[in-house]
């Protein structure tokens, strides 16, 4: 229960958070609902487990410093990136984000399997039909008996983009796919070193990449004294534990040449200021500081999620085509049950214009029956009507025989059949199920996308210590200008 279904990317307990608030109404326009309340619910129908191991996760999905995109709006305290603990569940407050709704799009039209819940006393979907590719976007991390998985986080453009080159080009190779998704984008920003990691973790599912902060240097007019700026931290690292860390060196002079350190972060972002002594080069206690502490960290990928019920390790492609499949599942499940519901009101409407073209036959054997069974018998004999025509006779309203209405029902019955050849040609063409899937990871893609936060560096991009200056970005052993 550690480890993410490879097609929507949950673990059963982020399935069950999910769904259980869909089920309670808490879209992303209702207001928010007291998280005691969600983990209640949650805990009592379909994950029989510590109502701390439900708030825990709840609480992850709603912190933006975490996931690259939230699936729970969280509302009240729920903690921060100095590691500060969310406040208990009877304070804080949650509903959906419209991200969690695309999860959840289509779950009512039998698009997935459901299963009892660990009572039987309901039933719950053994996956979401996910619209969003949430595994790669947001990344994934657990551990398993004899398993582990850790998954970075993704920009969402940039993987549609990739998903949209393998439905247009099945053979493209992971290199052509990189140049799509050139690697993770981690919520916090920050930089990435080198591309070895990268290739490693998206050839064969594993790999080490190098994360550093996100520096620059400024200079105090006053005193003419260099200052490092931290703005970005590499991901899942506690920003206070780090300036704690950074204060000790300097306390046992391991670290000479810091004057004063102050964290200066607010609502607007990080902000944490290292004041170096009179004369001190920033590039060399940039770099004691990259060796020393977590403003250089190593994050080591695992790209493993169950497929077929089986833990597998996946490349990037075998990540993109799973979804895809996924996708298509989801499509053709959809359409089958939209054809069904078409079928069914095109059946009724074919009723009621029998009953229209008879009408005087029809009221009048309906005033001569003596119950609704008698008439209801009467019509399936009289005009070879099934029940359910001859019950939607009954029900049907007197103003339903004007004109106007009956012209209305005659062009819905048009239209009907219309819908009906419609969903049985996408039935019948691959083609058209994969069109269908682009158009939807395109909506998607419109509606989300946003600029990627980090920056990935080659790690031939190095400079020589005469080339530091004020306004400039450090993600390196050398440096970058801005701009």
């Amino acid at each position: 229960r550690a480890l993410p279904v490879v097609g929507a990317g949950l673990t059963p307990v982020h399935r069950r958070i999910l769904y259980a608030m869909h089920e309670m109404g808490l879209g992303p326009t209702r207001p928010y609902r007291k998280s005691a309340k969600i983990v209640g619910e949650i805990m009592g129908n379909y994950h029989p487990h510590g109502d701390s191991a439900i708030y825990d996760t709840q609480v992850r999905m709603a912190q933006g410093f975490n996931m690259r995109y939230t699936l729970v709006d969280g509302q009240g305290n729920y903690g921060s990136v100095d590691g500060d603990p969310p406040a208990a569940m009877r304070y804080t407050e949650a509903r959906l984000t419209k991200m969690a709704e695309e999860m959840l799009a289509d779950i009512d039209k039998e698009t997935v399997d459901f299963g009892p819940n660990y009572d039987e006393s309901t039933v719950e979907p053994l996956v979401l039909p996910a619209r969003v590719p949430n595994l790669l976007i947001n990344g994934a991390g657990g551990i398993a008996v004899g398993y582990a998985t850790n998954i970075p986080t993704h920009n969402i453009g940039e993987v549609v983009d990739g998903l949209m080159l393998l439905i247009e080009n099945p053979d493209a190779t992971i290199e052509q796919l990189m140049k799509k998704i050139p690697g993770p984008d981690f919520p916090t920003g920050g930089f990435i070193y080198g591309m070895q990691g990268i290739r490693d973790a998206y050839h064969t599912g594993r790999g080490l990449l190098s994360l550093r902060a996100k520096v620059g240097t400024e200079t105090d007019e006053r005193t003419d004294r260099e200052k490092i700026v931290v703005t970005e931290i590499p991901y899942q690292v506690n920003k206070a534990n780090l300036i704690e860390k950074i204060a000790e060196l300097v306390q046992d002079k391991r670290i000479e040449g810091i004057s004063d350190l102050r964290d200066e972060s607010d609502r607007d972002g990080l902000r944490i200021v290292i004041e170096l002594k009179k004369g001190e080069i920033p590039l060399i206690i940039l770099n004691q500081l990259y060796k020393h502490t977590q403003m250089q960290t190593t994050f080591g990928v695992i790209m493993l999620a169950i497929v077929q019920k089986r833990p597998e390790v996946l490349n990037l492609k075998q990540i993109l085509s799973a979804f895809i499949e996924h996708r298509r599942e989801v499509v053709v499940r959809r359409t089958a049950f939209e054809l069904r519901k078409a079928e069914e009101r095109a059946h009724i409407l074919e009723g009621l214009k029998i009953a229209i073209d008879n009408l005087d036959a029809v009221i009048a054997l309906i005033r001569r029956a003596s119950s609704p069974d008698e008439a209801r018998t009467g019509l399936m004999r009289e005009f070879a009507l099934s029940e359910l025509q001859s019950t939607a006779i009954l029900e049907m309203k007197l103003q339903r025989l004007t004109q106007l209405e009956r012209n209305k029902l005659l062009e819905e019955y048009q239209e009907i059949l219309k819908r009906i050849e419609h969903l049985r040609s996408i039935l019948g063409s691959e083609a058209l199920v994969l069109k269908i899937i682009k158009e939807e990871l395109v909506t998607v893609r419109e509606a989300y996308r946003d600029e990627r936060r980090t920056k990935i560096v080659p790690e031939q991009a190095e400079i020589s210590i005469e080339d530091i200056d004020a306004e400039t970005t450090v993600p390196s052993k050398g440096i970058i200008r801005r701009g």
